[in-house]
């Protein structure tokens, strides 16, 4: 069929090449639109088409139209209904300035925008089938109750059970998921984890034959690198069933069964009163929910030894005036990613320890090392997505660069952050530790 023919009789062409030259002239971004009849659309002065945002079908146009929003583009990307080409979803976030895109809706002409919409309003068609992997449709994502009213192995196995040959796709050697320590912007993600590893075991000033319970202890990571470095006792818990068993194969590996004990368990059934010297809790907190913060610390407190320390790496949101309350971001992340997920402050987490019954020694920001993180992870992931299709399907590998890209941006702009805090049971007189903190970087 001839191309020219068919653009002339379809105005949605001509509507979808305004309502582009309207978001040009606003985003001036350096990449470009291809259309479903596979014209390209520059998106800015002078912008590139190596990388190109791919409209599928007119109806994608129509979906965006009708309902925009952050939820949306999730699914589109998902079904394949839009999507990027020659290069990854951060690669072509990089190419547009944040603060454009963020306030792009306030600055377009609604006039323009909505002569060029009724072509797509007055005719519908279909969207690509595709079952998107998404968390329970009716909504029970968990957000704002307490345990009694959550699923939290359920919504563990969600995420993590996604299979360990797609995680080992993108994360280093020892399958350490959580934002890594690079010493400097030349460190591999290899290097920058064992640096994480390390000084989270010289954060809690770890000697060998103490005792550390390892919160939500993924593949192992931590607990092996405690184990064979360090010389102490561990004990891991996690709620997902194929990390555990990456995890105790690791141990038989490496030889470490005498010093790594591992359980499929939730961290708050951990029934030991004082039995840790120390306790590493490292990016399991996103998973708690705000209901249980208070149940969370209080669990850390009894199963601490008097004087033992507690080491808590978690994301947080900036924060800011009045209750935080869900926003479009976490309402995609709970429904895609992480079910039951929400991200507190710094400020609430240390008002949190104060207040029930632990000295705060320490807090480190980390924000630009889980943006490097997120990069190294997302590169891998794209250079093999192929191989992701085929273990995890295209619907979820492409929800995971996106989200990726998500929080990458995220802690560029310093929406998000994380922090390490190292806390002390509180008990009355000397702490027992070092007047400084030069121990802590050698």
């Amino acid at each position: 069929m001839n191309t020219v023919a068919t653009r002339g009789r379809d105005p949605r062409i001509a509507a979808a090449r305004r309502i582009a030259a309207e978001v040009s002239t606003h985003l001036q971004a350096d990449l470009s639109l291809r259309l479903w009849n596979g014209e390209v659309i520059p998106l800015g002065p002078a912008a590139r088409d190596d990388i190109q945002i791919v409209i599928a079908r007119p109806s994608t146009v129509r979906r965006l139209l009708l309902k925009p929003g952050l939820m949306t583009l999730f699914e589109l990307f998902a079904s394949g209904d839009l999507r990027v080409e020659g290069g990854s979803p951060l690669e072509a976030a990089d190419r547009w300035d944040h603060g454009r895109a963020v306030h792009l809706s306030k600055r377009l002409d609604k006039g323009r925008i909505l002569r060029a919409a009724l072509h797509f309003l007055t005719k519908n068609d279909d969207l690509g089938a595709c079952e998107l992997p998404a968390w329970d449709a009716t909504g029970d994502d968990g957000v704002g109750r307490d345990r009694t009213g959550r699923r939290d192995q359920d919504f563990i196995q969600f995420h993590y059970d996604v299979g360990n040959d797609f995680y080992a796709l993108f994360l280093d050697p020892e399958m350490v998921y959580s934002s890594a320590y690079f010493p400097d912007h030349q460190a591999s993600l290899e290097t920058a984890q064992r640096e994480k590893l390390d000084r989270i075991c010289r954060k809690l000033r770890l000697q060998p034959g103490q005792t550390l319970l390892d919160v939500g202890c993924g593949w192992g990571g931590l607990s092996c690198w405690a184990a064979a470095n360090y010389g102490v006792q561990v004990h891991g818990v996690t709620l997902s069933q194929a990390q555990l068993d990456f995890a105790r194969a690791k141990v038989n590996r490496l030889g470490l069964q005498d010093r790594v004990t591992l359980e499929l368990k939730d961290y708050r059934e951990v029934d030991a009163v004082e039995a840790y010297d120390a306790i590493a809790q490292v990016e399991m907190f996103e998973h708690a929910g705000f209901a249980n913060h208070e149940r969370h610390f209080n669990q850390m407190r009894r199963v601490l030894k008097p004087g033992g320390l507690y080491f808590h790496q978690a994301s947080v949101r900036r924060g800011g005036k009045g209750m935080i309350k869900p926003t479009p971001t976490t309402k995609v992340i709970t429904r895609f990613i992480f079910p039951g997920g929400e991200l507190d402050t710094i400020g609430m987490t240390v008002t949190n320890m104060g207040r029930l019954g632990f000295e705060v020694l320490d807090v480190e920001d980390m924000r630009e090392h889980f943006e490097l993180t997120l990069r190294e992870w997302t590169a891998r992931l794209y250079s093999r997505r192929e191989e992701a299709y085929a273990l995890a399907g295209e619907a979820r590998s492409r929800l995971w660069m996106i989200y990726f890209a998500l929080f990458a941006k995220g802690f560029e702009r310093g929406g998000t952050l994380v922090y390490q805090t190292v806390a002390q049971k509180r008990r009355a007189g000397k702490s027992g530790l070092p007047l400084d903190r030069a121990s802590l970087y050698r």
